[in-house]
């Protein structure tokens, strides 16, 4: 009874961090228009874009999809951009607001629910994806269990999904950093694909006013101040 407590506790807490998070003062460092944002933005959909063709392919159209802890629907709008059909993705999020404001924001037929992955149909997916969700699990169990509910809904021949943080930051215990080494044991999956990308916040917000060229430069040639990664794991068929 402690221990399932000691869960509940963490993921309220993971809840909290989240709600902090967007609704917060911090947010105007992280507004659309800022150029920092935008160049980062741009950056993220390159190496997703790639990632994906390297693994599901060029047709999204009959791909199907899982977003853990999906928020306000950010990565599946740009799925559906890129091709994707909107009754092929589901959005999974704790929190009912946010998913309010995702379907508000999301093309219509995207299925929408409020809860953890337990309820989703095992092997039903092609593509299950967390975006910055196990970093805010601070306890090794609760990201045990994230994991291994997403393999559960994966099919076999599908991909699982991370984007996530490379550091802890400082000033933010709501969080713990994802390591390569604690991925690779979540899955034994067949195939692995890794890519580090993004400038850690504080430099890529000094470079804002110079050209773009300087930060993609700057992150190309130091592979040690990208913060963020997107790893990407094969089901065996």
């Amino acid at each position: 009874m402690d221990a399932q407590l000691d869960h509940q506790a963490d993921r309220e807490r993971g809840v909290h961090a989240h709600r902090g998070w967007h609704g917060g003062a911090a947010l105007a460092r992280y507004a659309w228009h800022r150029p920092d944002i935008v160049l980062q933005q741009g950056m993220r959909a390159r190496a997703l874009s790639r990632m994906l063709v390297a693994t599901v392919g060029t047709d999204l159209t009959h791909v199907r999809v899982v977003d853990a802890g999906c928020g306000s629907g950010a990565f599946l709008r740009q799925l559906i951009d890129w091709g994707a059909t909107p009754a092929n993705l589901t959005g999974v999020e704790l929190q009912q607001e946010r998913l309010e404001l995702a379907a508000q924001r999301t093309a219509a037929g995207v299925r929408w629910h409020c809860g953890t992955l337990a309820s989703l149909a095992a092997g039903s997916s092609d593509l299950v994806a967390a975006h910055t969700v196990f970093s805010s699990l601070l306890d090794p169990g609760l990201r045990q269990q994230l994991a291994a509910d997403m393999w559960r809904v994966l099919r076999p021949g599908g991909w699982c999904m991370v984007f996530d943080f490379r550091y802890n930051n400082p000033k933010n215990p709501h969080v713990r950093r994802v390591t390569r080494e604690e991925l690779d044991g979540f899955w034994p999956g067949e195939r692995q694909q890794y890519q580090t990308l993004l400038l850690v916040p504080p430099i890529s917000r000094a470079l804002a006013g110079l050209p773009a060229l300087v930060t993609e430069t700057l992150a190309a040639v130091a592979p040690p101040l990208r913060s963020q990664f997107i790893y990407m794991c094969r089901k065996k068929p």
